[in-house]
């Protein structure tokens, strides 16, 4: 591995030359002459410096960008190396969109860890977008995103479906009703949904599509857990995974809205970037597929 692009790295993300020392079990000096090395041999100065801080500049940024995927790539072969000893072991980092990430991945990593102790996992939650991009980038070894995601440079591999619901308060006048809700009322209704590049907002502007319904009232928020809390409040309402609303629904905080045509359903995919699998990825790709792939028809747990 190239020791002065994983020190350029780790002083980057710790903001200072003392803490990067501290993490690499380096003295300060000898940290601050492998970053001289370095900007000596690109013929640049890579860092603004100040006795508090360092910041990447212009030519630290692109050095920073490419560095992370280089030292990834430096993990990746080590790891195919070390799996010639046919052990399932080593580091696995996994990234998955908010939906799966936040109310499945924990729960499957769980059952992953007690049957291959050795396998060490890392989680990284993000929207579709920003974990594709991180897969795409060898930041990730594996990807697990919502949604009809396109990227002809990642292998994208449909291994489940995900049914989602318009939900209300509780107490919301169409979450009240035996009947089903006019499309017209939709429309006229507060829409609070997640932001652009999450696969969850996908679906909505689909939904919305099939529907020819363009609402005027729309409020973006980054965090599922915000929009439950506020549908839950009466803000508006929204359209969620079965998977984020389990409690709330049990508990009686929010309702489904009975709409012509829901559940709407989409897929959740894994996301490569590569054709070559560790032990630990094959192990975690084979067990996810064992778990939500049955009689070779594409469904969600819970069915």
């Amino acid at each position: 591995m190239d020791q002065h692009l994983l020190v350029f790295v780790t002083v980057v993300e710790n903001g200072n030359f003392s803490r990067a020392a501290e993490k690499l079990h380096m003295t300060q000096p000898a940290v601050s002459q492998y970053i001289q090395l370095l900007e000596r041999s690109y013929g640049a100065k890579l860092l603004d410096r100040s006795n508090k801080y360092v910041r990447l500049n212009k030519a630290g940024e692109i050095v920073y960008y490419h560095a992370k995927e280089i030292l990834g790539l430096y993990s990746k072969m080590q790891d195919l190396i070390d799996d010639l000893s046919n052990l399932a072991s080593g580091q696995l980092s996994i990234g998955a969109s908010y939906t799966f990430g936040e109310y499945v991945l924990p729960h499957f990593v769980a059952k992953l860890q007690e049957q291959y102790p050795l396998i060490k996992p890392s989680i990284t939650i993000g929207n579709t977008k920003e974990i594709a991009e991180l897969v795409l980038r060898n930041q990730l070894d594996v990807g697990i995103i919502e949604g009809d995601f396109k990227n002809t440079q990642l292998s994208i591999d449909a291994f489940a479906e995900d049914r989602m619901f318009v939900v209300a308060s509780s107490h919301h006048r169409l979450a009240q009703r035996d009947n089903e809700a006019e499309i017209s009322e939709l429309e006229k209704e507060r829409w609070i949904v997640r932001e652009i590049g999450s696969g969850t907002r996908e679906a909505v502007e689909k939904v919305f599509h099939s529907m020819s319904i363009s609402p005027n009232d729309i409020m973006e928020f980054g965090s599922t857990q915000l929009i439950k809390e506020s549908v839950e409040s009466g803000l508006g309402i929204t359209l969620l995974s079965h998977l984020t609303i389990r409690k709330e629904i049990s508990m009686g905080l929010l309702k489904v809205v009975q709409v012509k045509g829901t559940p709407f359903k989409r897929k959740f995919s894994i996301v490569l970037r590569t054709s070559f699998k560790t032990k630990a990825l094959e192990v975690f790709i084979n067990l996810l597929k064992e778990k939500y792939l049955i009689d070779d028809h594409i469904k969600m747990e819970g069915n």
